[in-house]
C-alpha cells in the first residue's frame, strides 16, 4: 500500500517539452508585435524631427523676409546649411541679438548614419540631389515604406 502513496519529485521530459512548446508559441506571437512597436516608435520620432527642423527653417525664412537677418541679393532667404540653425544668427535691429533656432540637429531615425537628405529652394521638385545654395527642406533618405503604405522619403 505504501507503494501507491509514494510522492515523486522532479519534472518529466514530456512535461518539460510541453512547457517549451507553449513558451515558444507565445514568443513567436510576441515578436511581430514588438517589432511593430519599434517601427511605430521610429515613425513617430521621424515625424517629430521633421516637424522641428521644418519649423526652424520656416522661422528663419520669416525673419529673413522681415529683414531681420542679413542676406545676399537674389537669395531665397533660407539658411545655407542646417548648422546655421544651431549656431544661430545675429538679428539686425536697434539691439543686437543672437537668435538660435535649434539646440541640436535631430538625427534621422530611419537611417544608420542619421543624416538627412537636403533640398534647396532652387532644386527641381522631387530631386534627390542637393544644389547646395540653401536648405529649403529636409527628408529621410530611407527608401522603405511606412506602416500606412507611403514612403518615408515622401513625408
Amino acid at each position: 500500500m505504501s507503494y501507491f502513496l509514494r510522492e515523486t519529485t522532479g519534472v518529466t521530459l514530456i512535461e518539460l517539452l510541453v512547457v517549451m512548446v507553449i513558451v515558444s508559441i507565445l514568443a513567436a506571437g510576441v515578436m511581430p508585435l514588438s517589432q511593430m512597436a519599434v517601427r511605430r516608435s521610429k515613425e513617430i520620432t521621424l515625424r517629430e524631427n521633421l516637424r522641428k527642423i521644418r519649423k526652424a527653417l520656416d522661422e528663419y525664412k520669416a525673419l529673413s523676409d522681415e529683414g531681420k537677418i542679413s542676406s545676399q541679393a537674389f537669395s531665397s532667404g533660407y539658411p545655407k546649411n542646417l548648422e546655421v540653425l544651431v549656431n544661430g544668427v545675429d538679428l539686425l535691429g536697434p539691439v543686437p541679438f543672437k537668435k538660435k533656432f535649434l539646440r541640436r540637429i535631430p538625427k534621422d531615425p530611419m537611417t544608420e548614419d542619421g543624416k538627412w537628405g537636403l533640398r534647396s529652394y532652387f532644386d527641381q521638385p522631387g530631386s534627390d540631389t542637393w544644389g547646395g545654395e540653401d536648405v529649403y527642406d529636409v527628408y529621410t533618405t530611407s527608401d522603405k515604406k511606412a506602416l500606412d503604405g507611403s514612403y518615408y522619403k515622401d513625408w
